[in-house]
């Protein structure tokens, strides 16, 4: 990826698919009537890398993909208020290594499940507003942190229950934050974006020690002395409207906004003031009818494909690693014409998963060459 040179033009990726790769649907399940906002492979424990969860409604429902197109289910939540809208799920595990799935939305309670009894873990209450997106740190996987509408971004322990810290305040977002990532790598970062149309890069360094300290506080968990973040080290105005997924591709960033394209970027600090710095924008992926905010793109788990759907249905397989970006595959189906509001990739990408707002999950794998 060296090849770029600063202030160059972003290299664009062409829409006509190169075939090298093939997918077929397999299966499509009607979960309900309402719309299912995220689907999530489980990448923290490898028994269950073809487990996947769905949320939509005040339901968590969790499923396993088999052989031959068949998806099981293997379990459901239902919360306890009829009115709560789930928006976002994440696998994350106890550090006695329990599955546990972690959902949030509309009310802006984190509900933490056991997927091992299929109850209540434990509930955190503390976003004043719903909670758009839930991610887990795959190094240290009882960590989590969580963007709301309350414009801030928490960062909780879920075995102990305890907010860490509040990236929030003089520097922080000035609308709602709607998506947010750990780096692959360094353990102390993390990468917000939303509605102010920007993206925030938070270093969590000088605060570690509470991070280290919430697995051992033995009080209660409202005792703990949570401190608020209130500086990003990076802020970028890559794109001119809501930004609504961002996730690292190593110490690059791949982003999106409502215009048809996933922009990937580097972050270029200045050490000399903190969270001014440049974008140098190196290639776009572009995503036709993909104008309407909150739809999220996945990646495989060694990131050489992100998978994104669109607002008529359709799912667009780019491969990230390449420059100029190639076009994996674009799948299509006639029945299929729902906006897509998530994908979720396999851990080899060999299966597509999509959840759409009429409540189906469609199951994409790929087709062998013979």
């Amino acid at each position: 990826m060296s090849k770029f040179v600063i202030g160059s033009e972003p290299v664009v990726g062409s829409l006509i698919p190169s075939k090298k790769r093939d997918y077929r649907v397999t299966n499509r399940l009607q979960e309900g009537k309402r719309p299912l906002y995220a689907v999530v492979f489980n990448f923290v424990d490898s028994r269950y890398f073809n487990v996947f969860a769905t949320v939509g409604g005040n339901r968590v429902t969790v499923y396993q993909c088999l052989e031959g197109g068949v998806i099981a289910v293997l379990q459901s939540y239902v919360d306890e208020d009829k009115d709560e809208s789930f928006y976002t799920v994440s696998w994350a595990c106890n550090i006695d290594g329990t599955p546990f799935i972690v959902a949030g939305g509309l009310n802006g309670i984190m509900r933490i499940i056991d997927a091992g009894s299929e109850k209540i873990h434990k509930s955190f209450v503390g976003h004043g507003d719903s909670i758009n997106e839930i991610r887990t740190q795959p190094l240290k996987p009882s960590l989590v942190v969580s963007a709301s509408k309350d414009e801030s971004v928490r960062l909780w322990n879920i075995h102990t229950g305890i907010c860490i810290l509040i990236f929030a305040g003089a520097g922080g977002h000035r609308n709602e934050v709607l998506s947010v990532d750990f780096h692959p790598s360094d353990i102390y970062r993390i990468v917000s974006c939303g509605m102010d149309n920007t993206v925030k890069i938070w270093s969590m360094k000088e605060f570690w020690t509470y991070v280290e300290k919430s697995f051992t506080w033995t009080d209660l968990p409202s005792k703990f002395p949570t401190k608020y973040v209130q500086f990003p080290v990076f802020i970028a105005t890559v794109h001119s409207n809501y930004v609504d997924c961002n996730r690292w591709l190593g110490d690059f960033m791949l982003s999106k906004s409502v215009d048809n394209e996933i922009v990937l970027w580097e972050p270029k600090t200045k050490d000399q003031s903190p969270g001014e710095g440049s974008a140098d924008i190196l290639q776009k992926y572009p995503v036709p009818e993909c104008d309407i905010w909150f739809i999220k793109f996945s990646c495989d788990f060694h990131y050489n494909a992100a998978a994104i759907g669109n607002r008529e249905g359709k799912i667009f397989v780019w491969e990230l690693q390449s420059s100029p970006p190639v076009l994996i595959a674009k799948l299509s189906h006639v029945q299929s014409k729902s906006p897509i509001r998530q994908t979720a990739m396999s851990f080899d990408g060999s299966t597509i998963l999509s959840c759409c707002e009429d409540g189906t999950i469609w199951r994409w794998d790929a087709v062998e060459a013979s």
